[in-house]
């Protein structure tokens, strides 16, 4: 009797398969990635639909970007201190609780408190990776972090289409009540199939830390995502700019001095945590400035002569191009973040994108011109954002590994935010009057291409000064 109750306790806890593990952990990242192209298709019917200007609708995916990027640092950190699956299950809740107040709102105020805290899920991903580096053999490693960091772009990409047809085919607020049966999925395979966390931070919440980033991110953002709508010079505008990079320089200060800070900028400039982080930037820059004029391109009607004339679904089927090869190379990348390293692997991620761009540049008057060119960005963005988690843990502790990712992640969404102002303000600057309507001109989508590639050349660069082989300290792992 004894031994079959013995045989009964080990079942009840041994630590699931780590496929079962890594599998969910890309579903919820899936799921925060799937945030930021909700209300893409909604976009122009928005003001209609809430009946607020369209000033105001905009904040619909303004303060998604802004908590993302206030919140994911932060999450990191609360990670590494109380719990990596903690935290993520927390972060799920809180999509489910922001989406279920979106799909239950009439009025704008409702859906921006709802997407806000739907914005607060992206630290899942980081979060996701920290986990993997925890309890995962390192041979299992590379493809796994691949797999996951491939979520960002992918969520994105594929839920595109799928939010494109719910639009069409379904009222608005069946979006939303899709965002809160995924979260709650998420959640509920989180709770069974992660298993709990062996690596912890014990510490105190640095409060003033945290405080202090949110302010300072929040005005250097607001800035970057509304100063085209407000005037880059306008008082409001430098307000944010100034106030929000004084905020910074004082919190840095700050951190440099705290006992347990909120992050710790002596690993943050190490060499390879530097470049990589600003990297991230442009790597940033380049995904989103597909998302913005992408789906523009390919729908304008084709006599405006800057369009191709697809409606929102088929726009949407082929931006998700490159969302699908990110998840099929994944598998590669691991292989070659394990042969190569990943420095080699982000300077060819890099490279892809420099050459995505410049072929759109030159062809872009056929669909399959953006097919190629979202393949290209595909295998980019998969191999970059394989290779900077990986270079970010192998130079910083293992007990920091949830905050360090969650800053790139911070990097990252700085970059996006900025790609959705420049990109939106110059297609909005070089346009002509069609029956009304204000169309961007084919010289707005390659002067945009020209920004895109210069992002991308920069960096290429960076990734020439990230040394080969970072040093940090080693983590235990768990064996299956």
């Amino acid at each position: 009797m004894g031994n079959a109750d013995d045989r009964a306790r080990k079942r009840l806890t041994r630590t699931p398969p780590p496929a079962a593990i890594v599998a969910v952990l890309a579903f919820v990242g899936l799921c925060s990635a799937f945030m930021f192209t909700l209300v893409v298709p909604l976009q122009a019917d928005l003001p209609h639909l809430l009946n607020a200007s369209r000033e105001d609708t905009s904040w619909v995916v303004t303060i998604t970007l802004l908590v993302a990027a206030v919140a994911t640092p932060i999450s990191g950190r609360l990670g590494d201190m109380y719990g990596k699956k903690r935290v993520v299950i927390v972060l799920l809740i809180i999509l489910i609780v922001g989406s279920v107040i979106a799909a239950m709102s009439t009025s704008i105020v409702g859906v921006i408190i709802g997407r806000g805290l739907q914005g607060a899920t992206t630290g899942v991903v980081p979060l996701g990776i920290a986990i993997m580096r925890d309890v995962l053999k390192p041979e299992r490693l590379g493809t796994a972090v691949a797999l996951m960091s491939a979520t960002m772009g992918v969520g994105g990409a594929i839920g595109m289409p799928v939010a494109a047809y719910l639009a069409a085919n379904a009222d608005w607020h069946a979006l939303f009540w899709l965002a809160a049966g995924l979260g709650l999925i998420g959640a509920v395979l989180v709770v069974l199939v992660v298993p709990a966390d062996v690596l912890l931070s014990p510490g105190k919440l640095d409060i003033v830390g945290a405080i202090g980033l949110a302010i300072g991110l929040t005005g250097l953002l607001l800035y970057v995502s509304r100063g085209a709508e407000w005037g880059w010079t306008a008082p409001a505008s430098l307000a944010m700019l100034i106030g929000g990079i004084v905020v910074l320089v004082l919190w840095s200060w700050y951190q440099l001095k705290a006992k347990d800070p909120l992050l710790d900028l002596r690993v943050a400039v190490r060499p390879a945590v530097l470049f990589t982080n600003v990297a991230a930037i442009c790597m940033g820059f380049a995904l989103f400035a597909s998302n913005v004029t992408f789906p523009q391109l390919l729908e304008l009607p084709v006599e405006t002569g800057s369009g191709l004339g697809l409606d929102v679904f088929s726009a949407a089927l082929v931006v998700a191009t490159s969302g699908v090869v990110m998840m099929v190379i994944s598998p590669l990348s691991g292989f070659l973040e394990r042969t190569v390293g990943p420095r080699p692997l982000f300077t060819v991620g890099t490279a892809a994108i420099v050459l995505a761009y410049a072929f759109v540049l030159l062809w872009s008057t056929e669909v399959w011109h953006l097919i190629v060119a979202n393949l290209l960005i595909g295998v980019g963005i998969g191999f970059s954002f394989a290779a900077m988690p990986m270079i970010i843990m192998r130079a910083v502790p293992a007990h920091e590994t949830g905050a360090s990712n969650g800053l790139n992640a911070l990097f990252r969404s700085v970059g996006t935010s900025t790609a959705s102002a420049v990109m939106g303000g110059v297609l909005a600057s070089m346009s002509t009057q069609v029956d009304g309507v204000a169309i961007p001109t084919r010289d707005a989508f390659e002067f945009s291409f020209w920004l895109a590639i210069a992002a991308g050349i920069l960096a290429f660069v960076l990734t020439f000064f990230i040394p080969r082989h970072p040093h940090s300290e080693q983590r235990p792992a768990l064996r299956d």
